[in-house]
């Protein structure tokens, strides 16, 4: 079966960097797979985890946290706000992230509380629970 090279970059750092079989992940506009040989594409990114097919081997889950994908004919590029596995995930640290946004947005009748922000803010703390599988 053959393989493409995908790549998760954020700002700080290369999260991964492998030969993989398949990449699925959520767009904007979507969920996509994506194989070998894909059609080049660009697209935003979902704040959501995205799943890793290689041959051999268990599903690899990541959190990825928004950005952007762009797809070559041997290539993957994931560059990303933020990236993590499920091994460098704080657990404690998204569940208080979780209760704090879940806390703003609960108060979001009053004005000072900007309800995008703890919207984004929440996404990205279940993005991480889900990740961690805790």
């Amino acid at each position: 079966m053959s393989t493409f090279l995908l790549e998760i970059v954020t700002p700080e750092r290369t999260v991964y960097a492998e030969q993989v079989n398949m990449v699925s992940v959520k767009g904007v506009q979507g969920e996509l797979g994506i194989l070998p040989n894909h059609i080049p594409l660009v697209t935003p990114l979902k704040i959501a985890p995205i799943t890793v097919k290689k041959q051999g081997s268990k599903d690899e889950v990541l959190a990825v946290n928004g950005g952007f994908m762009e797809v070559r004919k041997d290539k993957v590029v994931i560059l990303a706000e933020s990236a993590e596995l499920p091994g460098q995930i704080d657990i404690d640290r998204a569940r208080a992230a979780k209760e704090r946004a879940e806390k703003r947005l609960a108060d979001a009748k009053q004005d000072n509380v900007d309800f995008k922000r703890a919207e984004a803010s929440l996404q990205r703390a279940m993005n991480r629970i889900g990740v961690s599988g805790k």
